[in-house]
């Protein structure tokens, strides 16, 4: 966090409290300092934020999600053929 802002203590430990009991990050109090760690990985993490925000602000639509990523930014040729490999894998290789 201080990458960014300066953050102080009182408010890293905040977060992490609040992120223990939403049961985002476990704690280790057997040693001092407190040790926390991830109680999900980054792709769950990114998986069930993409899955909020999908339901949230595209009526559940995988389809517009995607219509708008792509439309936000412009995407590679290898980006693009990443997707179409993707789609391909999804659709048991029928196009």
């Amino acid at each position: 966090m201080n990458e960014t802002k300066d953050t102080g203590y009182t408010t890293v430990l905040k977060l992490l409290q609040i992120m223990t009991q939403k049961g985002l990050v476990d704690r280790d109090e057997t040693t001092r300092p407190q040790i926390y760690r991830a109680r999900y990985s980054e792709e769950q993490t990114q998986r069930q934020l993409l899955r909020d925000l999908m339901n949230r602000a595209f009526g559940g639509s995988v389809r517009t999600l995607v219509m708008q990523a792509l439309a936000a930014n412009r995407s590679s040729p290898e980006e693009l053929e990443a997707i179409d490999k993707l789609l391909e894998r999804f659709e048991g290789g029928s196009k």
